[in-house]
Parts: C-alpha cells; sequence; structure tokens
C-alpha cells in the first residue's frame, strides 16, 4: 500500500484539494463543477493519480463552500445552504474567522466519519451485491430511479427528468451485444452518421454541470446587498477547541447522516445538510439559538455534507451506481481507463481501492491544514472578478470536451448542446441530477432488463427470482409511497 504513496500521487491530492478549495469559496462554483473542468486532465495520468487529483477536488469543493457562506451569507456550494443561517450572523458580530474554524474542525471530522463507513462497508455490500443476477441488478437501478425521484425538490418533476434523462441516452445504436438488432433508434434523418453512437457521457457532463453554471452565474451578474471587500475575517476573534466539548453526539450524528445520504443515489449535499441541521436544532437544548449564530448549527452543517463525501462512494463502487452529480463524473475518470466499476471492481482492483482510501484520507487532512492555517487567504477568493475566472473555465471546458474522444468536434457540440439544455432546465424547473442519473443508469437498466427476459422469459421473474428481488421491490414501494406522503404533507404546509 504504501508503495502508491508517491510524490507525484501525494502533489496531485494536494493541488486538487486547493483548486477545489478555491471552486467552493467561489459563490456559483461547486465541487462538481471542479471536478468536471479537471477531468479530462485525467487521461494522461493514469487511474490511481487521475483518482487521486478528482478525489482531492471534491474533498476541497464541499468544504470551500463555507468561506462565502460565513463571510457573505452566501452558499459557494449547494451543501453549504445551513451552514450561512448561525455561520453569517457569527461573521455580522465580529466572530468570522472563529466561526470558519469551527467549520473547517467539523467538516474533518465528517469527512474522517464517513472515510471510515466507506472502508468498512463498501466491501462488504460489493461481496453481497455479487450474488445479485441480471434481475436484481435492474431492480436496484429501479430502486435508484425511485430515491433519486423522491427527494426531488418536486417529485413529480423530478421523475420526468430523471425519464428525460433515460430517453436522451438511448439515442443512438440498439447494440446487438446488449440484445438489439443493431438498428439506429430516435435519430433524426440526417444524424446518423455523428449519433450512430449516441451522446458521449463527458461533454454531456462537463456541458450539464460546468457550462450551465458559468451561463446561469453569468446572467445572475454579482448579487446586490453583499459586499466582499470588508471582509469579516478581518476581525480576530478566539477560537478554541473547547467549543467542541458536549458536541460529540451533534458531530458523529450528522456525519452519519451526511454518510446515510451519500449512499441513498442522486440526492446530494444540500439534503446531507438540511437533515443534519434539522436533526442538530431538534435535540437541541437551546432550539432557539439557531439561525442567530450558534456554533452548534455551523458543526451539524458542515459535519453532515462532509459525510456525504465518503457515503456517495460507497454504491458507487459498490454497486456501480453514483450516490451524487459529482461521483457520477467519477465514473467517467473510470470510463477514460476503460475499467468499469461494480461489484467486482475492490476485488478485482485491490491497488486503486487503496488508492482511493488513502487519497480520500490524505485529502481531509490536507484540506484541514490548508483551511485552518490560511484561511484568510483562501478567503480572499470571494474578491476574484468572476468576468476573469469565467473564460479560463470556459476555454478548459471546450479543450476537455474536445480532446476527450481524440479531437471530434461533435463533442464540443454536445457540450454546447447540454450546456443550453442545463441552463434553460433550470428555468423549467427541471432536475439535472435526476437527469444525468438517468442518463447513465438508464443504459444499464434496459440490458438488465433485456437479458432478464432472454435468461428467464416472463415478467414474473423480477418478483419471485429471489428473497433480494422481493426486498427490492418492498424498498421501491416504500420509497414511492414515502414521497407521496411527503409531497402531500408539503402540499398542505404551504
Amino acid at each position: 500500500m504504501l508503495e502508491l504513496i508517491t510524490p507525484l500521487f501525494v502533489s496531485l491530492i494536494l493541488g486538487g484539494t486547493m483548486v477545489g478549495i478555491i471552486f467552493g469559496s467561489i459563490p456559483g462554483m461547486t465541487a462538481t463543477m471542479a471536478v468536471a473542468v479537471c477531468l479530462p486532465l485525467t487521461y494522461s495520468l493514469g487511474l490511481e493519480n487521475g483518482l487521486a487529483l478528482l478525489l482531492g477536488l471534491y474533498v476541497g469543493g464541499i468544504s470551500g463552500g463555507l468561506v462565502p457562506a460565513i463571510l457573505l451569507g452566501i452558499p459557494g456550494t449547494p451543501s453549504s445552504i445551513t451552514t450561512t443561517l448561525d455561520g453569517y450572523p457569527m461573521a455580522q458580530k465580529g466572530e468570522g474567522e472563529r466561526a470558519l474554524k469551527i467549520g473547517i474542525v467539523a467538516s474533518l471530522a465528517g469527512g474522517l466519519i464517513s472515510l471510515l463507513v466507506l472502508y468498512l462497508f463498501a466491501p462488504a455490500l460489493a461481496d453481497f451485491a455479487i450474488k445479485f443476477s441480471y434481475v436484481e441488478k435492474f431492480l436496484i437501478i429501479v430502486f435508484a430511479l425511485t430515491v433519486m425521484a423522491a427527494l426531488s425538490s418536486d417529485m413529480l418533476m423530478g421523475i420526468f427528468s430523471g425519464f428525460l434523462g433515460i430517453f436522451v441516452a438511448l439515442i443512438g445504436t440498439y447494440d446487438i451485444s446488449d440484445g438489439g438488432n443493431g438498428k439506429y433508434r430516435l435519430i433524426p434523418p440526417g444524424t446518423e452518421y455523428w449519433l450512430d453512437g449516441g451522446f458521449s457521457l463527458l461533454p454531456v457532463l462537463i456541458g450539464l454541470f460546468g457550462l450551465a453554471a458559468i451561463l446561469e452565474q453569468a446572467e445572475l451578474g454579482v448579487p446586490k446587498g453583499h459586499s466582499a471587500g470588508d471582509l469579516q475575517v478581518k476581525e480576530r476573534s478566539k477560537f478554541s477547541f473547547k467549543i467542541f466539548r458536549g458536541q460529540g453526539t451533534n458531530v458523529v450524528r450528522s456525519s452519519l447522516i451526511g454518510t446515510f445520504v451519500g449512499i441513498l443515489p442522486g440526492v446530494g449535499g444540500s439534503a446531507a445538510s438540511i437533515l443534519s441541521y434539522t436533526n442538530a436544532k431538534t435535540f437541541s437544548k437551546k432550539p432557539e439559538n439557531f439561525g442567530k449564530g450558534e456554533p452548534a448549527g455551523i458543526i451539524a452543517s458542515e459535519s453532515g455534507n462532509n459525510g456525504l463525501t465518503g457515503g456517495a462512494l460507497v454504491p458507487l463502487l459498490s454497486l456501480g451506481i453514483p450516490g451524487d452529480s459529482t461521483t457520477a463524473l467519477l465514473i467517467g475518470a473510470f470510463t477514460l481507463q476503460g475499467i468499469q466499476v461494480g461489484p467486482l471492481f475492490i476485488g478485482n482492483s485491490p491497488d486503486t481501492w487503496n488508492a482511493m482510501i488513502i487519497a480520500m484520507l490524505i485529502a481531509n487532512v490536507a484540506m484541514f491544514a490548508m483551511m485552518y492555517f490560511a484561511i484568510r487567504y483562501f478567503a480572499k477568493v470571494v474578491t476574484v472578478p468572476k468576468h476573469l475566472l469565467f473564460p479560463i473555465i470556459l476555454m478548459m471546458c471546450v479543450i476537455g470536451a474536445y480532446t476527450i474522444n481524440y479531437g471530434i468536434m461533435f463533442d464540443v457540440w454536445t457540450l454546447l448542446i447540454f450546456g443550453i439544455f442545463g441552463w434553460v432546465a433550470t428555468k423549467l424547473r427541471l432536475e439535472i441530477a435526476p437527469f444525468i442519473i438517468g442518463f447513465i443508469l438508464g443504459p444499464s437498466a434496459e440490458v438488465y432488463f433485456v437479458k432478464s427476459l432472454e435468461s428467464f422469459g416472463d415478467l414474473s421473474i423480477f418478483v419471485t427470482k429471489s428473497w433480494i428481488a422481493v426486498v427490492l421491490w418492498l424498498l421501491i414501494i416504500g420509497s414511492v409511497a414515502g414521497s407521496v406522503m411527503l409531497s402531500r404533507k408539503t402540499k398542505t404546509s404551504v
């Protein structure tokens, strides 16, 4: 295992973590965008070194979102939404640096706890998943899609977005090896040359999470009412680790909630931080202090959203199902190297598995060291003019899309098409995460469905194949029923 820790490996983790923190610290940028922009760079690095860079970006990007959330009241990333509720009031009282350091320590705790869960449970889940036939694999994808839709902000729109993603993914040739007839489908006349193989995954991802974010932020401009010139961090306020006395339960509970949310496919960091914050407030002896500058609120939010990092890798590495939009991008890194993640991955690729665990550990420690001792300098990132930053990122997106498949211009058009689609989708209230999860999982669901019928020849096999199939159907039904009840409750409260 120690031979994996080369100077290049460590340097990529440190560099990725630093760049991720910078991306997360700039409002409108996200960890997902950082990974999307840098994804093409991993092709020449090899799998282990490429993953070292991407995991550093992932950890740094999630953590960096607390900087503008606390100093400006603007969540740097969606996972930092609840950090603003108590962080910004503390900054307004001249306790900006104290609030930042509380969030940094909580981020480290959440990241390490989720990493422990990943190390302990992903191999066991993968060993169990090896027993899955085509039937169980199809049902687990259906369950992933129902959970994804159930936890969307709008259930019906989430379901529609997921099916739209599946529909788009089916464009191309129906491969004979997958049980198809080798003919074109869903391809307009005259576009067969370009759409023969459908849309490439990586340009789609970069367009949806890179270009779309740039278009959206360019439209919004600089938010009014927030000044980045006079940072609250200039007001020195004493930080002491004594603030964490009595917060052990809050840290562990919030981290485990974040990890659990990460394991659920397609949910995302915002749900992790909101659930963690809500639970912390519910069990607090002084819930009335939340929203007014309560350190426990920052601890809960940051422990929860960093707990997502390890949890989201559990279904990715054990089942081949991405836990969130960022881990969906990680599939692209494996695809570039010709490796398929799933139940056999950990057993067949122990070096890569160990490299990911080591990379996550180093990235979390590096994130803590960089942010805790240099938080004043990272805080200045919020002052970088976006009119200088966006053109550079746009150029990286175009170059990345063009070089992914050895200079195919249609991939650049794919980037543009899906970038505009992602921008328009937010206006139509479409859910991007369900769309991309459907785009990734849809073809696999089709293959497993067809192979199941070829092997067993009867639709009843999806219920009677095994006790695992029955349990998965119960989970699917429970997920749908729970989402319907939650939707009705939300409408009633409104």
